[in-house]
């Protein structure tokens, strides 16, 4: 399947990087386009076709992956909208805020079956939490392909585009919150004596032990915190503390905020 990536950005590159890591595409069948040459520079070394021409690059792509800026895809559809193929290509749209009825309106009788898909950078790692929004009867028709590819690079929700702006909150802004935990996290251990390299891989492994716990356990979190919640112990004195500080409501605010 030929794949071509429109925009290397901080997203589009994460996205290209895991489509050569997945391998779900002979490497030269994927191309990446972008005005950046250091960015191309950079693809080029791992194998797939690289071009400054967007148009170029959706010509002869099965699937057509347009991730630049929201503001810029209106711009970036215009440039490539009489090299589309309805027929034979799908079209998908990765940008946050962009309603599919305006891409629809771009594009007119060259839209090709489009979906609206919001990853998040760690898809780079095979990692990402996806959703997928197919848009239309002819969209639908290719979304086990369309899934297919992406949950090669994490985990992937089919929804409904209302809910992209909570997913997006949730799982594209979220993985910078749980940044953000890591970092406070890893200070607070340097205040305990830690180094700091040694305070954040310690705060790594226990956050991947919690994910991995919770996965495979399919346990509510609350469930497994009453496992190691010692009445009078340590443990939950400093969740005690943290709630008083206002843990969950600060989360809960952030990601309400972000969906505005």
């Amino acid at each position: 399947m030929k794949i071509s990536v429109i925009g290397a950005g901080a997203m589009g590159g994460a996205f290209a990087e895991g489509l050569v890591k997945a391998g779900q595409s002979e490497r030269k069948a994927i191309t990446v386009s972008d005005p950046s040459q250091a960015v191309l520079d950079k693809f080029a070394k791992l194998g797939v076709t690289t071009t400054t021409d967007n148009a170029a690059a959706a010509d002869t792509a099965d699937m057509v992956c347009v991730c630049v800026k929201p503001w810029l895809v209106e711009q970036v559809l215009s440039g490539i909208k009489e090299v589309l193929h309805p027929e034979r290509q799908v079209l998908v749209v990765i940008a946050a805020g962009v309603p599919s009825e305006h891409i629809q309106e771009w594009l007119g009788s060259q839209c090709p079956p489009l979906f609206l898909v919001i990853p998040n950078i760690a898809i780079a790692q095979l990692a990402s939490m996806t959703f997928v929004v197919p848009v239309g009867a002819q969209a639908r028709q290719h979304t086990e392909q369309v899934v297919g590819i992406f949950n090669s690079m994490g985990q992937t929700i089919v929804t409904e585009e209302r809910l992209l702006g909570a997913g997006t909150t949730l799982a594209s802004c979220g993985i910078a919150y749980a940044m953000r935990y890591v970092r406070a996290a890893s200070e607070g251990g340097v205040e305990l004596g830690f180094k700091a390299d040694d305070a954040k891989n310690i705060v790594l492994q226990t956050m991947k032990g919690a994910v991995e716990l919770l996965q495979a356990s399919g346990m509510h979190p609350e469930a497994a915190i009453d496992l190691v919640t010692t009445p009078g112990g340590v443990t939950i004195k400093g969740l005690n503390e943290m709630e008083h500080a206002g843990f969950t409501s600060s989360v809960i605010k952030g990601l309400k905020a972000g969906a505005k």
